[in-house]
């Protein structure tokens, strides 16, 4: 269906929360887009209405990482399964990482990994692109209007994307033409660290040891790397998923418009921390490890009450049920995350933790202006209606279906205070009434650089 045959559709009655600012009011799309913001539309003749009761409305989810699978890994998920989970968890948009497979280091990559996005995407999309140490110079000619940005592995071991060469990075560093997103580990001291705990252990590590052998040192080591090359060059650098208390040390509690580098927290790093190992082992295994609860809390409070903390995104890595049951070595790292994206966040929220306004700051405001996302991530009047509905519903996460592809969740024993009700992608109607419409197909995003 176009935006032109989209009927009129008015939100009723929101308590929208926008721009550090809250309104009660009456929301009008037409053609994909909001037409109108005022304390009451009436006039509109053949809308549909939807009634939110005083439930808050949120510019929706962008999402800055995530690991869809698509292509390479159907067994996992596919841009089509995981971006209709997270519309189920309240994220409008999303950018998605390069290691597939084939992965994308180049321009036929890209253009294959949109056509599989524009035909079947729930969700509006952009993807970053890889980085190896072949294709630099690819990526010194790269249009930055093609891609969200350019990632670059600095210390885990992803296949032929893993750069850790000095020479290599510096160029890498000064002539990256868009933002230049890092993961940071130092595989040296994984190397060592691993090999400290086989010679004890073999090959059955215990889960609870994933935060020693991927430790504080590994993480703080490659980031302060990260951001002396930025501060050298200059580099526009945005630091993915930081664990450790130590690390925000790197980072300036600046408004956004005044850094060129910038730092992400992820949503399983601020729910879960080290003792819930015991329970979960290597479902919440994952690359930077979950770390202490005296990391957590660090992470928790620059998130919510300083601007040493920019983005909260999910690292969405979705893997199989059967793979994370295998030993230490064997079980991959990652975590499927979307489905429930914003009700585990809002938890902070319900324990005053983090204030609404901050939140939707650093999931939907921050994002857009950090990427240049044109015309979204704001409830603004000719914006792209990218919306969503959350009412004040505690819920048990057992009780709904999972939708991403994977078939679980480290969520699984959880209970919310929180419930998506509606979420709205490019004007249309995603998810609503505990329904998915997988006739909503989302845009690319505008890269406005």
């Amino acid at each position: 269906m176009s935006f032109n045959a989209l009927p009129n559709l008015i939100i009723r009655n929101a308590h929208l929360v926008n721009e550090g600012h809250s309104q009660f009011c009456d929301v009008l799309i037409q053609q994909g887009r909001i037409s109108k913001i005022q304390s009451s539309i009436t006039g509109i003749h053949r809308a549909k209405e939807i009634e939110a009761n005083g439930a808050w409305l949120l510019p929706g989810m962008i999402d800055d990482q995530v690991h869809f699978r698509d292509p390479g890994a159907p067994h996992k998920g596919t841009i089509a399964s995981e971006s209709a989970a997270a519309t189920v968890g309240g994220i409008t948009s999303f950018m998605d990482m390069p290691n597939t497979k084939p992965a994308t280091l180049n321009l036929d990559a890209l253009n294959a990994k949109k056509a599989i996005a524009a035909r079947s995407s729930h969700g509006n999309y952009a993807f970053h692109f890889g980085v190896s140490a072949d294709n630099l110079s690819i990526i010194e000619q790269l249009d930055p209007k093609l891609v969200s940005g350019v990632k670059v592995f600095m210390g885990s071991s992803t296949g032929n994307m893993l750069v850790d060469d000095p020479k290599a990075l510096e160029f890498l560093f000064a002539h990256v033409p868009t933002i230049l997103l890092t993961h940071c580990e130092s595989s040296p001291i994984v190397t060592a660290n691993e090999a400290l705990y086989r010679a004890q252990y073999g090959e059955n590590v215990p889960a609870h040891l994933h935060p020693m052998i991927r430790d504080e040192a590994c993480c703080y080591a490659s980031s302060k790397m990260a951001v002396e090359l930025a501060k050298k060059y200059q580099t526009q650098l945005h630091v993915l998923h930081l664990t450790t208390a130590k690390e925000l040390s790197l980072f300036e509690n600046k408004p956004l418009h005044e850094k060129h580098i910038t730092a992400e927290v992820c949503i399983h790093h601020l729910h879960f921390d080290a003792q819930d190992y015991g329970q979960l082992g290597h479902l919440i295994k994952c690359n930077p490890s979950i770390k202490s609860k005296t990391d957590r809390d660090a992470l928790i409070k620059a998130v919510s009450s300083s601007d040493l903390l920019d983005i909260i995104g999910t690292d969405h890595a979705p893997h199989t049920w059967d793979e994370k049951q295998n030993s230490y070595f064997n079980a991959p790292a990652g975590l499927p995350l979307v489905q429930h994206a914003l009700p585990a966040l809002l938890e902070l929220v319900a324990a005053d933790q983090l204030r609404i306004e901050d939140m939707v700051s650093k999931t939907s405001h921050r994002v857009a202006d950090l990427f240049k996302i044109k015309e979204r991530g704001y409830i603004r009047e000719g914006y792209w209606a990218d919306l969503v509905l959350v009412e004040k519903n505690p819920w048990s996460v057992a009780d709904q279906p999972i939708y991403m592809h994977c078939g679980w969740t480290p969520f699984q024993h959880k209970s919310f205070q929180y419930r998506v009700a509606t979420t709205i992608v490019s004007g249309q109607i995603a998810w609503h009434n505990q329904q998915l419409y997988l006739n909503c197909r989302g845009h690319a995003l505008e890269i406005d650089r």
